[in-house]
């Protein structure tokens, strides 16, 4: 089976093909286990399918996270997924890329060879002020689910110098990541704001189980939170990560906000070849 290596700041994926029933009869969660592990397969924090679409979408984006658990979308991979169909001839038209993830339809459009842009999906949930169990009680932060079935995010403020102590902040992003106030878990990302209205952030991804490189939903949360609480002005924001730059624009009404932009980098690491059976 040909693959595709990509990452969207360091955030990693394994991209197939099943256009033409290529993975008839494979078990997809099993196949991303094996894939995705570094042992058995070519390593990724997730794997995309890519199906044909539907009507006028250029194609369909099925995503399942590293343990096999079938995700409703991811925001690098979306913009990963796009360039991928500018490169492979799925897509007519490169500045009107329309695609389907399970949380709903996406659309994107290339900026340049590298850069893509993709359009997050509406909030159906933010709740600004939620009380979560953590291993050091209860922590204040936001909730949001971007889409419907929604990704579901928290996001922690926490100080810049948190950062420096990675071990003991994947603690209480593992904690929180199964609270009994998130009914369906939740990745977690904890944010810092610097003087300059700069974020800071770091994911702890759910079906990952870990920190990961960048996480492009959990920057759009991250912007919907902050911007809504006033800890950043406008309606943009620079967010650093530890794999690497993204921009996230929206419009706010009132107390909801939509159409959350994504932008930043993506890279193809590799072509290769990965056995089925």
């Amino acid at each position: 089976m040909r693959y595709t290596r990509m990452h969207g700041a360091g955030n990693s994926f394994v991209i197939l093909e099943n256009l033409h029933g290529e993975l008839s009869g494979e078990d997809l969660g099993a196949l991303a286990l094996r894939i995705c592990d570094p042992e058995s397969g070519p390593g990724a924090d997730g794997m995309i399918v890519v199906t044909p679409g539907e009507g006028d979408e250029d194609f369909t984006m099925l995503f399942y996270n590293a343990d096999g658990s079938k995700g409703e979308m991811c925001g690098n991979g979306a913009r990963c997924v796009a360039r991928y169909g500018v490169e492979h001839g799925l897509v007519r038209d490169p500045e009107k890329i329309r695609f389907r993830a399970t949380a709903g339809e996406i659309t994107a459009r290339r900026i340049d060879e590298e850069n893509f842009e993709v359009r997050l999906n509406d909030p159906s949930v933010i709740d600004l002020h939620r009380l979560a169990q953590s291993d050091a009680g209860l922590m204040p932060c936001s909730y949001v689910d971007l889409g419907d079935p929604g990704i579901p995010h928290a996001v922690v403020r926490v100080f810049d110098d948190a950062f420096a102590d990675l071990d003991a902040l994947r603690e209480k992003g593992r904690a929180l990541r199964r609270s009994p106030a998130f009914p369906r878990g939740a990745n977690v990302t904890f944010a810092s704001v610097d003087e300059n209205d700069r974020v800071r952030a770091i994911t702890f991804e759910r079906g990952v189980e870990d920190f990961t490189l960048a996480c492009g939903t959990g920057c759009g949360a991250a912007a919907v939170s902050l911007i809504l609480l006033g800890d950043v002005p406008g309606e943009s924001v620079t967010i650093d990560m530890p794999g690497g730059t993204l921009n996230v624009s929206l419009r706010r009404e009132g107390g909801t906000v939509r159409d959350i932009l994504l932008t930043g980098p993506t890279a193809v690491v590799e072509e290769g070849e990965f056995a089925l059976s």
